[in-house]
């Protein structure tokens, strides 16, 4: 017999991945890393780059020397010329006029500024004019910020009310939440390692929203399709349903999740790392650790949390009930597979209430019990000829 792929196992739900009986593991794990990035925030807060928290910037050629020495030149030259001043983030730029190292340091005024400038061009060998300095004020990275906090805000609304009309309001919540979870979780591992906070990381922060919703919409679908007229049947709970779900869907999400990560590490590893292109570092950075943390939250947050919230409805709290009495009845013998013969009960026999409603709900699909057989009429033989021989005329 020819083996069974793992793709064609997972969708069959054969493959035994339990990622909702296991959802207070995975609520464990968030919460403790929600935790950790909170104190994260609070103790450690965000490497800022000039953009937001002030500073100044120099651009030196590339032909006086490698990166390091280059940043070890003008580190002694902000030393001797402003008391305090040190270089805060260096890297390789490419531009018309050739490649160049752009040093940004912390804000220096005016007179500080010209003078690491004399400074750096009588350490590096070369004229003050092949230095060009700017300087940049904190208050346009403030611009930027709230002007993304108002696209978030905005995204969210419509996000909801597009879940909320494609889908319910349970799974807009769960929704939600696990964006919210991508942004807080991407945000912590930016503030742990260090990584520098630009306007193009904010740019990256908003683009991973639309993925992490892509991954979980898919997943969401699956599960509405799983659980459509789930109460009419006793065979399955609604989170084995969604977990069915998402054993369908996890090739999927992680094929899709593999492919749009594979161009972004590219243009991060290759185009940042091999070849010098630093503008390219803050936005691939963001997008491939906030496209890797979407594909965790969407499986292992999203779909468990939406779960959660279901089994406190009512109908499925009933219907939940009613599959677990059923398979302890079965287990018991108070009541027979369907197709099995039944033992002959005795009349003083009591009946097991939980499984006489277990066994009520007709199965998706089934036929009205009781239906004649086709041809019958008035209870005659299908024939319909009555004690008349088969060929007898009718007067």
């Amino acid at each position: 017999m020819a083996k069974t792929g793992l793709a064609s196992r997972l969708y069959a739900g054969e493959a035994g991945l339990d990622v909702i009986g296991r959802r207070k593991l995975w609520f464990g794990v968030a919460g403790a890393l929600i935790l950790v990035a909170v104190l994260s925030f609070a103790l450690r807060g965000f490497t800022l780059g000039i953009e937001f928290a002030g500073g100044n910037s120099f651009q030196v050629p590339a032909s006086v020397g490698t990166l390091d020495d280059a940043e070890k030149t003008v580190d002694t030259a902000l030393a001797s010329t402003a008391a305090g001043a040190e270089v805060v983030t260096a890297q390789k730029v490419g531009g018309t006029g050739g490649d160049f190292y752009e040093m940004r340091t912390t804000q220096l005024n005016a007179e500080q500024a010209n003078a690491a400038k004399a400074e750096m061009a009588r350490a590096f060998g070369i004229q003050p004019d092949q230095i060009s300095g700017n300087q940049v004020s904190e208050a346009w990275g403030s611009q930027v910020t709230s002007r993304a906090l108002l696209g978030l805000v905005i995204f969210v609304l419509l996000v909801t009310v597009y879940l909320v009309l494609r889908f319910e309001w349970r799974m807009a919540a769960a929704a939600v939440s696990s964006l919210f979870m991508n942004l807080i979780l991407t945000a912590g591992i930016y503030s742990l390692v260090g990584f520098e906070v630009t306007p193009s990381t904010i740019i990256g922060f908003l683009t991973i929203l639309g993925f992490a919703l892509y991954d979980v919409v898919v997943v969401f679908d699956k599960v509405q399709e799983n659980t459509r007229g789930i109460t009419a049947n006793n065979n399955q709970t609604y989170g084995e349903a969604a977990n069915l779900a998402i054993n369908q869907s996890l090739m999927r999400s992680l094929n899709t999740s593999v492919v749009a990560l594979l161009p972004v590490g590219g243009l991060l590893f290759i185009g940042a790392g091999l070849l010098g292109a630093g503008t390219l570092k803050d936005l691939g950075l963001v997008l491939f650790v906030g496209m890797a943390v979407a594909f965790l939250t969407s499986i292992l947050l999203a779909t468990p949390l939406l779960v959660l919230l279901k089994n406190y409805e009512p109908r499925i709290q009933a219907h939940n009930k009613r599959v677990l009495a059923r398979r302890t009845a079965l287990a018991r013998g108070e009541i027979t597979p369907k197709g099995a013969a039944r033992p002959a009960a005795d009349a003083d026999e009591p009946v097991d209430a939980d499984a006489a409603l277990a066994g009520a709900a007709p199965k998706v699909g089934a036929r009205p019990a009781g239906k004649r057989a086709t041809g019958a009429r008035g209870g005659r033989p299908a024939g319909g000829g009555g004690n008349r021989p088969g060929g007898a005329k009718r007067r």
